[in-house]
């Protein structure tokens, strides 16, 4: 089982690295072809594409992986009655999405041109689900190699449209060039699904009474799948009204809907994009950290507790320090070697200091979700979006442009780290040195 234990992490670790390496090169090929109002454009709709995906997928990659890992209930069980609830929230998604795009692209997000756009999002969503019950399901099983390789292959196939096909719609127009982006989705996750039919067991038994949804077993899915949705739920609503309220309170102010589009966009792609880009290897050691903390918090060992936590700490501390810093000092030949811009640096300027603390969320949250507080990290997240949205709000009032929204990121990651930290030595001050 160990041997089993370590094999799924190493393959987990560079298939996730090899994932984050394609993302990154595709973004920078798709931002330098649909230029900064495709980029624009393409920001605008992404909180609310990142909140359907939310939706639509229901948190199911975790709650079958648990499910099938239990070996409570046969596997294709748990699928088709998956696939039952993803039938259903889909449809009413896909209905609500047709009958409210035109009022969300006119009235919330002020730009006609959205509308398409997230009809496109809307079209790709069955697909993005369906790949999410599949790989829930070899993710139960601990069948990694599957798992990495589709998520390889899911980004290969868009890369190799995004070349050969991005450049013609261009010549299209901007916006096509977006919706065909979006919609590239769609080739790519039945690139993913076909993988996987070829790990299927050949000799797995199938009876009708399995292809039937099971009320016991929905309700399973659901108990697993619903709170952890919620704490996404929460960030992905912050998310959407990001560009929404900043849209209609920078155009209350004077400036113009090609101005917010040109700046949203460039902070958004260029600016959050360089300086996250980094975080695979936060996101790695914030991982291999709550089964850590967990066994030592149940074994109540509060010596290598503070010492896991410090090394973790400290790792992501220097990482963060370095990358911040490396950032802030060539932004300029970074961006523009990158994306071909130089939209964003002003940006990075005030951001890059601030980032530091950034890098710590992710480990102090796997911390506290070691030491059993998830719902604390839950209502930490909540009320750090409410405050991010409150700052927003506020100064976008002021006419600094974007500056608002900046600002508010940095309230919000000072506020996040600094209380996580706070509750995380409170816990551990009660613990045997």
């Amino acid at each position: 089982m160990k041997n089993k234990f370590l094999t799924s992490t190493i393959v987990l670790i560079l298939g996730g690295f090899v994932t984050r390496i394609l993302g990154f090169i595709i973004k920078i090929i798709y931002t330098r072809i649909i230029l900064e109002e495709g980029v624009g454009l393409h920001s605008l709709v992404m909180p609310t594409y990142s909140l359907l995906i939310t939706i639509a997928t229901l948190a199911m990659p975790l709650a079958i992986s648990k499910l099938v890992a239990e070996e409570k209930t046969r596997s294709i069980k748990i699928i088709c009655s998956s696939i039952f609830i993803i039938i259903l929230v889909n449809v009413m998604l896909l209905s609500t999405m047709l009958m409210t795009s035109k009022f969300i692209a006119l009235h919330l997000l002020k730009n006609d041109k959205t509308y398409l756009l997230l009809l496109a999002c809307t079209i790709t969503l069955p697909f993005v689900s369906l790949s999410s019950i599949v790989k829930g399901y070899f993710f139960g099983k601990q069948r990694m190699i599957p798992y990495a390789l589709s998520n390889s292959l899911e980004q290969v196939v868009r890369l190799i449209l995004i070349v050969l096909f991005l450049p013609y719609f261009v010549t299209i127009s901007i916006l096509a060039a977006v919706i065909a982006l979006i919609l590239f989705n769609i080739v790519s996750e039945i690139a993913s699904i076909i993988v996987f039919l070829f790990f299927i067991p050949k000799n797995a038994l199938i009876t009708k009474n399995d292809l039937k949804p099971n009320i016991h077993t929905i309700k399973e899915v659901l108990n697993v799948s619903l709170p952890t949705v919620s704490s996404r739920f929460i960030g992905n609503i912050g998310f959407f009204f990001e560009p929404i309220l900043l849209t209609n309170i920078l155009l209350f102010v004077g400036y113009s809907s090609d101005f917010i589009l040109l700046e949203y966009g460039a902070y958004n792609a260029y600016s959050i994009g360089l300086l996250t880009m980094p975080s695979f290897f936060v996101a790695a050691i914030s991982n291999a950290l709550i089964p850590e903390m967990s066994k030592f918090y149940q074994k109540k060992n509060g010596i290598m507790l503070k010492r896991r936590f410090r090394q973790a700490m400290l790792i992501s501390f220097l990482l963060g320090l370095v990358f911040s810093i490396f950032i802030f000092f060539f932004k300029e030949p970074l961006l523009w070697i990158l994306y071909h811009t130089n939209s964003g640096i002003d940006y990075i300027k005030v951001l890059a200091p601030f980032f530091v603390l950034f890098y710590l969320e992710s480990p102090l949250i796997s911390t506290l979700q070691g030491l059993g507080l998830a719902k604390f990290t839950m209502k930490i997240t909540l009320i750090g979006v409410i405050l991010k949205n409150i700052v927003l709000a506020f100064f976008s009032f002021f006419r600094i442009g974007i500056y608002g929204l900046i600002l508010s990121e940095i309230v919000n990651i000072i506020f996040v780290v600094s209380t996580n930290l706070y509750k995380i030595k409170k816990v551990m001050s009660t613990l045997p040195n």
